[in-house]
């Protein structure tokens, strides 16, 4: 079992920035390839962004947000990172942390889920 939990969120105005943080309670935290999703109000949830566990320059995001989002991770703190720059209203949506054993899976259907966090996007 993996329990993550997420932080970091908060309202900012748009074109700002937001660093968001997820810790995992886990021993073999750089086994899990992990990841951010996110869902806004009255939509699906949608992936953002993922970091690959075996090479963490390998990273996948969003059409939505490439070029704008970074994901990153550090294993000695088992905390995984997503830095929000130039932010856009239709960013604004509450922020899970998941995690997968599979890298295939990681887009789709996570193993694990944080509780999320909640971004605000003022125009």
């Amino acid at each position: 079992q993996v329990q993550l939990v997420a932080s970091g969120g908060g309202l900012v105005q748009a074109g700002g920035s937001l660093r968001l943080s997820c810790a995992a309670s886990t021993r073999s935290f750089s086994t899990y390839t992990m990841g951010w999703f996110r869902q806004a109000p009255g939509k699906e949830r949608e992936f953002v962004a993922a970091i690959s566990w075996s090479d963490i320059s390998t990273t996948y995001y969003a059409d939505s947000v490439k070029g704008r989002f970074a994901i990153s991770r550090d294993n000695t703190k088992n905390t995984v990172y997503l830095q929000m720059d130039s932010l856009k209203p239709e960013d604004a949506a509450v922020y899970y942390c998941v995690a997968a054993a599979r890298p295939g899976v990681i887009t789709r259907k996570p193993d694990y889920w944080g509780q999320g966090t909640q971004v605000t996007v003022s125009s």
